[in-house]
């Protein structure tokens, strides 16, 4: 049986950690609609946040890890 190709789009998107924890780059939903949110909420989406875990098994079947 062949291996799982893996999302190119999504694996550019994330990156995977020596320990398995899975990064995303920001927080969704920050392109548009930014006059109506706080500085303090702009600022939470420039730094990297990283899945739930819950999130991440699944998340590892669609990077192929």
């Amino acid at each position: 049986m062949p291996k799982q190709k893996s999302k190119k789009s999504f694996s550019k998107r994330v990156t995977l950690t020596s320990t398995g924890k899975i990064l995303r780059r920001h927080q969704l939903g920050g392109g548009h609609l930014k006059r109506h949110k706080s500085g303090t909420a702009l600022n939470r989406q420039k730094k990297t946040a990283t899945y739930f875990k819950g999130e991440s098994r699944s998340l590892r079947k669609i990077l192929g890890a």
